[in-house]
């Protein structure tokens, strides 16, 4: 039998190490031929957009799913869910509420780039975006990072303001502020990592703001109408680091544009599975700004959701569906 996991089922079997664990196995898997990723589909009413991620993953135990994720856009939000198949069968193992893990798996695609890429000795946040998403951004890198100080920019001052009561709450260890659009610049000067996880169509911050030694994770321009890098300060990365090259070429809109003029070449995008498997060396420069732009992977939610899965059976969550195929038979 399939099972069905609500919200409330994930919410009781995930948590912030699990999911950078099976997000960094993700990458390593397409690298090393465990794993395929097909980029990010979408059909659109007037009013609505489904939007469509499909992969397979097998781990490094030799367990072997494959399966995707659906879900819509409109005013009225968004719906997310899973739906996660044996790999060898073809059996409906689950079907999982995806709200919470996306966000967390989202946040844990910049934790494992900030793993690799930041400064090991990072003490110092700076994020951009107070929603639902910069939460899981925010756990990510208090996760991998020994941070001490976050300031949390965003133009809303009173959803900034309860975002970071949130937060205060959540990690009372680590000092979290509060800053305004107009003191954006002097948060930027300080972190030795910044984040952005916004909606905008705009760049959010300035080249001239990061200092040499800083790692940037971008995590909302996952379409052309998206942006939030300027292109001055692409042009300093190096390296340009993305989940993989052929979903960024598709999606990212902080580098299609540089894409479009020729000041940036696919050849010069980084693969993250790359640098976790040793095939591209990647040594942290004080002089340098490195940048990794996550578009978001259908391989990350199937390795996550099968991580998912195993903890809530053996927490006996869940719920049976009637559903059942002649491979379950012939498997029991």
């Amino acid at each position: 039998m399939a099972l069905y996991l609500t919200e409330s089922d994930v919410r009781k079997a995930l948590d912030m190490p699990l999911a950078i664990a099976a997000v960094e196995d993700a990458h390593r898997a397409l690298t090393e031929g465990r794993a395929q990723d097909l980029p990010r589909q979408r059909t659109r009413t007037p009013k609505l957009a489904l939007h469509l991620l499909q992969a397979s993953y097998t781990d490094q135990s030799g367990v072997s799913v494959t399966g995707f994720k659906a879900y819509t856009s409109s005013r009225a939000g968004n719906r997310f869910l899973i739906h996660l198949y044996d790999g060898a069968s073809g059996a409906l193992r689950a079907m999982i509420s995806a709200d919470l893990l996306g966000m967390i798996r989202t946040g844990a695609a910049s934790g494992v780039a900030s793993r690799w890429l930041a400064n090991p000795h990072a003490h110092e946040l700076a994020i951009f975006g107070s929603g639902w998403q910069a939460e899981g951004h925010l756990a990510a890198q208090l996760s991998v990072l020994p941070i001490e100080k976050v300031s949390v920019i965003a133009r809303n001052a009173e959803k900034r303001d309860a975002f970071v009561a949130r937060m205060q709450q959540e990690f009372p260890d680590r000092l979290i502020v509060s800053v305004s659009m107009d003191a954006a610049a002097d948060a930027v000067g300080a972190a030795d990592v910044v984040g952005t996880i916004t909606t905008s169509s705009s760049p959010v911050l300035q080249a001239e703001w990061v200092n040499p030694g800083t790692h940037l994770n971008a995590a909302g321009s996952n379409a052309l109408i998206r942006r939030e890098l300027p292109e001055d300060l692409i042009r300093k990365g190096c390296p340009i680091v993305v989940d993989t090259v052929e979903t960024a070429l598709r999606e990212s809109g902080d580098l299609l544009p540089l894409l479009e003029k020729g000041r940036l070449l696919p050849r010069q995008l980084i693969e993250l599975g790359d640098v976790i498997t040793g095939r591209v060396q990647i040594n942290p420069n004080t002089q340098g700004i490195s940048i990794f732009e996550s578009q978001g992977l259908a391989v990350q939610d199937m390795a996550f959701a099968l991580k998912v899965l195993e903890r809530a059976i053996e927490r006996g969550l869940g719920t049976e569906l009637p559903i059942a195929f002649a491979a379950d038979a012939a498997m029991r």
